[in-house]
């Protein structure tokens, strides 16, 4: 199951049935579950915790120190739940003691080739990030959000759950729940109906989601104005619009608009 070329620090704690490729490095502090398998070529290392059934294929760097010039080879943290897909030339970095010295990856996510993912940065489950996207650092990701190919995401910004990053979207701003950006500095361009009708939403919410979009975006108001008027309508009853202003609310960056 472990090919002999690997070389792996008699420390590290990895289940008997995970299955390691030709020449990689596995750290001391790692820990990986069961059912996972590691292609040839990756290195792991750091306060790594690998959940179970993730597979990371080659020259993957993952739980390496992060590239935040105030690291000091503190022992942070990287933890990664289970079901993920991290393929080749993805680096996910470790935390810092500045925050709260852990990045964490969810479960069920596909991380493409050459994908990255900064210290601090904490990422839900169910997420995609195609070829080249790259999360800089303490991002937050909820859950089902797609970031196209070449999508940068400036520190501190959240891209809220259901919402998606068109190819080459430079996000500078936090993404609300549900909606669809793009461009350089990114723009709102509409909401994820598509993903929405294909997860089974009722036709009901996506009209009063597209309703809430539109008070939000296309009435010309002020962001106050605009939620203010759909706290105040028949459309707020609906728990989605309700998910939809709280992601704006609870914004530091301001949102992409």
């Amino acid at each position: 199951m472990i090919h002999p070329t690997t070389l792996i620090d008699p420390k590290a704690e990895i289940d008997s049935s995970v299955e390691i490729g030709p020449f990689c490095v596995i750290g001391p502090n790692v820990k990986i579950g069961a059912g996972s398998v590691i292609k040839s070529h990756v290195v792991i290392n750091g306060h790594t915790t690998i959940g179970s059934n993730n597979e990371i294929y080659q020259f993957a760097s993952v739980g390496e120190a992060n590239q935040d010039k105030k690291y000091k080879g503190e022992p942070t943290k990287l933890v990664v739940g289970d079901n993920n897909v991290i393929r080749e030339n993805a680096t996910i970095h470790r935390g810092t003691v500045q925050d709260n010295g852990i990045t964490t990856i969810g479960s069920h996510n596909l991380f493409m080739a050459s994908t990255h993912v900064g210290h601090d940065c904490t990422v839900g489950d169910h997420n995609i990030m195609a070829n080249f996207a790259a999360l800089a650092g303490h991002v937050t990701v909820g859950d089902y959000v797609i970031l196209g190919g070449y999508t940068g995401i400036h520190q501190f910004c959240q891209v809220n759950s259901f919402s998606m990053c068109g190819m080459g979207s430079m996000v500078a701003k936090d993404v609300p729940r549900y909606v669809m950006v793009s461009g350089s500095p990114a723009k709102a361009h509409g909401m994820n109906f598509e993903g929405m009708r294909r997860r089974g939403v009722p036709a009901d919410v996506i009209r009063a989601l597209r309703t809430a979009y539109k008070t939000l975006y296309l009435k010309g108001l002020t962001l106050q104005s605009a939620l203010s008027e759909l706290e105040q309508s028949d459309v707020f009853d609906v728990p989605e619009v309700v998910e939809f202003v709280f992601s704006i609310r609870q914004s530091k960056r301001g949102i992409v608009r």
